[in-house]
């Protein structure tokens, strides 16, 4: 059993054919089918199915795939540490976030860390955040950002965002500074997730109230605020999200005021190595 047979195993996996995975291994479709039918010939038992449309992992194989994935996954450590032991900037850090965090503060901490370790892959992966949390309690990454991590938490805090109202240009409560949130809940209403758990209604929820009157209900921010310049209803959004022209718009503070907090958080099911602890440094600093 070599790394060449272990890496087609994988390819073949995840790709279902020959040729996507020669494409992903880098060697000839012969190649990975020599090296795929040695493997089963060694161990003396089918790993591939194989059809028309593709080929596909037996009972056997699918087993056989996740000690082939964890065997690659120690050799890939292996690597780092040596190249760590050997005082090189080697290795790499996955990281994952929900789309505003990439949006608005990550990115600049991203390039900062380029600029000085560009040596260290960055792999960066975007979802929601219950998905974040749910990678980061297996393993799966890294890092991550978590929104609004407990005060007890070894979170590093890399940013905040206030909550803030937005209203058509001519709604009647377009005048004023400060806007309760019982009072926008009673508006009529566009609600914007933005693919996290903490929104308008949880928001809402939490002080003992709720959304009146949802007239659309949207994933996106630009969406939502676009809805609202439309004048189908007012909306609660983050401040960052906010357009550079407010046309159509008008923008106002919650009182009491509301803000949201990114914290960069390590897995504890993980030995991340030093690529992952630089990138913590740089966020503290």
């Amino acid at each position: 059993m070599n790394l060449t047979q272990i890496r087609s195993l994988i390819a073949v996996a995840e790709a279902g054919s020959f040729t996507a995975a020669a494409t992903n291994v880098g060697v000839t479709q012969s190649g990975v089918s020599q090296a795929l039918a040695m493997l089963e010939e060694s161990l003396g038992v089918k790993l591939l199915a194989r059809h028309r449309h593709g080929v596909e992992l037996t009972a056997f194989g699918e087993r056989a795939l996740d000690h082939a994935r964890a065997a690659l996954a120690h050799l890939d450590a292996i690597r780092k540490e040596a190249a760590e032991a050997a005082g090189e900037e080697a290795g790499s850090v996955r990281i994952a976030a929900f789309p505003s965090v990439f949006s608005t503060v990550l990115p600049p901490l991203l390039r900062r860390f380029r600029s000085l370790h560009p040596g260290i892959e960055l792999i960066a992966l975007e979802t929601d955040d219950r998905e974040v949390e749910a990678w980061l309690e297996a393993g799966s990454i890294d890092l991550g950002v978590v929104l609004n991590p407990r005060a007890e938490s070894d979170a590093v805090v890399i940013g905040q965002d206030a909550w803030v109202a937005v209203l058509p240009m001519a709604h009647r409560l377009g005048r004023r500074e400060t806007i309760s949130l019982a009072d926008l809940a009673a508006e009529p209403f566009v609600l914007a997730t933005g693919g996290c758990h903490v929104h308008a209604r949880t928001l809402a929820e939490a002080a003992g109230l709720s959304l009146a009157d949802v007239r659309m209900e949207v994933r996106d921010w630009t969406s939502a605020i676009a809805l609202v310049r439309e004048g189908v209803g007012v909306s609660l959004v983050p401040e960052s999200t906010l357009p550079e022209k407010l046309k159509g718009l008008r923008t106002a503070r919650l009182d009491p005021s509301l803000s949201r907090r990114f914290g960069l958080v390590a897995s504890h099911k993980r030995k991340h190595g030093r690529a992952a602890t630089l990138l913590l440094e740089l966020a503290r600093r």
